[in-house]
C-alpha cells in the first residue's frame, strides 16, 4: 500500500529520489541519467512536486518530461504524442495517458527511452 496524505514538497530532485524505496530510487536515478545523457542541456526542476526535466532551457517547463515513483513502479511522463508515436514498442508496458509505467522487476528499455526523449524534444521545438 502506498503512502497516505499529500505529497510533501521536496527541496531538490535528490531529496525526492532519496525519499523513495530503494527499488524506485534505482529506476528514478537511471531515468534521470538517461534523460541527461540524451539531452545534456536539460534543466532539472521540481514541477508538480516531482522531478521534471526542461529539455529546452529558457522555455516553459510544463509538459516536458516528468518521472514519479509509486509503490510498485515508476512512471515516465513523455506526454501523449510521444507515447502514441512509440505505441508498438511499448506493448509490454502498462500505459496511462501520456505515461509509461516501468515496474521494479523489469529492466528499463534504455535505447527506447532515449529515442522518446529525443522525440519529445523535437516535438517541443516544432510547436
Amino acid at each position: 500500500m502506498g503512502k497516505k496524505g499529500s505529497m510533501p514538497n521536496f527541496k531538490t530532485i535528490d531529496d525526492y529520489i532519496n525519499s523513495q524505496s530503494l527499488e524506485a530510487q534505482l529506476i528514478l536515478q537511471e531515468l534521470r541519467n538517461l534523460i541527461k545523457e540524451t539531452v545534456p542541456e536539460t534543466v532539472e526542476i521540481q514541477n508538480y512536486k516531482v522531478p521534471s526535466f526542461t529539455l529546452i532551457p529558457g522555455t516553459k517547463p510544463e509538459k516536458q518530461i516528468m518521472i514519479v515513483a509509486y509503490a510498485k513502479y515508476v512512471s515516465f511522463y513523455p506526454y501523449q504524442a510521444t507515447v502514441e508515436h512509440f505505441i508498438d514498442e511499448l506493448k509490454s508496458f502498462e500505459l496511462g495517458k501520456g505515461t509509461i509505467k516501468f515496474p521494479f522487476n523489469k529492466p528499463l528499455p534504455k535505447q527506447l527511452i532515449k529515442r522518446m526523449v529525443i522525440f519529445r524534444k523535437e516535438e517541443l521545438l516544432n510547436k
